[in-house]
């Protein structure tokens, strides 16, 4: 009993030393950092945080504070961009990857004669083979039980994110990942992922003709054979699988829930989708694909799909960086090595870029004629060098795919429009949209 109440008591000890040179330290720096609330030792501002509105916290701590890559990151996001470049995108042979692909999903909303349904896996299915066909060299078929499973791992991780557990493991995966609780299963999820594409590895590896790449994974074992020599190359196998699904997590996710949350949007706003509607009509017609070409006569579907972007803000608090050296910004200096997050939903929710930021409302990136406005406030792609390097595959993606699915389809929610909650399921590290369901009806 006394041992114990006297290791109680060293550790309270201990803790009191660590929040008073905390302190110390804090005050130390006073004039140097931004203000903000003082961080405790190990779980630095976690107390001040809600993380069921994980966003919003920080925006409130924000009021002034940096949260505590590379030479790796460099060279593999310089070999990913131009690998994509290689297999066709930005080109006109990744847009007809894509129309081929809408046109396969035209076919099965047909196929579901009106019925109400989620549509969930059959907008990921679509946008996933799409990078798919990129990184894997062919498409799935619809019904593969390994791709929806596939899927329905992907969807559980990033769902996961934006969980307040899945924020306290982003903060301290070292811990999280000891401890008992659902970030297991999303450890089972990640952990399924890369056994999957480590087994497509393996199959190229196999088969592998260097003077005739098939895909992205292909193109990474040309580069590591090409660099076996040097200590120092990052191009290596664990490498290779963890940039292979950064790719098809990221070109999957992102789009098919842009889309999902657009859609019900549109729902929502039946006067929106009945101008969509007539300007594919006028531009398009009913007897041809949409091209990407298009975009440039449409300039309210542009903005339509502008604002479920802004609107949806899937990604609010951007991808981390670190300081690379001290860094003066206005009378603060922030230290060498401090992780600081770009909070894009406070730019893309400004009142002073955009009128009624809460409102979704094409007529944010609209000018008095009806012509498209570009805003310097859109920043869902994030800015600077780490901006999403796959955004001008986004944008086909959803240009395409959202006209060719209403140039066939007007779409029809069980409630009406005034009954139809589009507040967000989860905000965290991503933004979910509530669940929902909805019949696609032949125009």
């Amino acid at each position: 009993m006394l041992a114990s109440g006297l290791l109680l008591v060293a550790l309270l000890a201990c803790l009191t030393v660590m929040v008073l040179m905390s302190v110390w330290q804090q005050r130390k720096s006073k004039g140097k950092l931004p203000p903000g609330p003082t961080p405790l030792p190990f779980i630095g501002n976690y107390l001040q945080l809600n993380t069921e509105q994980m966003y919003n916290s920080l925006m409130k701590v924000s009021q002034g504070v940096a949260f505590s890559n590379g030479e790796r990151a460099k060279q593999l996001r310089r070999f990913s961009i131009t690998t994509l470049r290689d297999f066709g995108v930005g080109k006109r042979g990744i847009e007809e990857r894509i129309q081929e692909e809408a046109g396969f999903l035209t076919e099965v909303l047909r196929g579901t004669r009106g019925a109400n349904i989620d549509p969930t896996f059959f907008l990921s299915r679509t946008v996933s083979n799409v990078i798919s066909s990129i990184v894997f060299g062919d498409r799935f078929d619809y019904e593969d039980k390994e791709f929806l499973s596939l899927l329905r791992m992907m969807l559980g991780s990033f769902q996961f994110t934006a969980t307040s557990m899945g924020q306290l493991y982003e903060m301290f995966p070292s811990v999280m990942k000891h401890l008992p609780g659902p970030q297991q299963q999303a450890f089972k999820e990640l952990q399924g992922l890369e056994d999957f594409i480590a087994k497509k590895v393996e199959h190229n590896q196999r088969t592998l003709d260097p003077s005739s790449p098939r895909d992205f994974i292909d193109s990474f074992l040309i580069r590591m054979r090409e660099e076996e020599k040097n200590p120092n190359t990052e191009f290596y196998l664990k490498n290779l699988v963890l940039t292979t699904l950064n790719l098809f997590f990221a070109g999957t996710e992102t789009v098919s829930t842009t889309l999902r949350y657009g859609f019900l949007l549109l729902m929502k706003h039946p006067e929106v989708e009945a101008k969509v509607h007539e300007e594919i009509d006028r531009v398009i017609g009913k007897n041809r694909q949409p091209k990407f070409e298009d975009r440039a006569k449409m300039p309210y579907t542009e903005a339509v799909i502008h604002e479920m972007q802004r609107f949806g803000d899937m990604i609010p608090l951007g991808v981390a960086r670190r300081v690379t050296k001290d860094t003066k910004f206005r009378d603060f200096i922030l230290p060498k090595g401090t992780e600081v997050f770009p909070l894009l939903g406070s730019v893309l929710r400004d009142s002073r870029f955009f009128s009624n930021p809460r409102d979704f409302n094409p007529q944010h990136f609209l000018d008095e004629k009806g012509q498209f406005k570009k805003s310097d406030a859109f920043v869902p792609f994030s800015i600077g060098k780490r901006y999403c390097f796959g955004e001008g595959l986004a944008r086909m993606e959803l240009f395409l795919f959202l006209t060719t699915i209403m140039q066939n389809f007007r779409f029809k929610s069980p409630q009406s429009p005034k009954d139809i909650n589009v507040s967000p399921k989860h905000v965290g590290f991503a933004t979910i949209p509530p669940n929902y369901t909805m019949s696609f009806l032949p125009r």
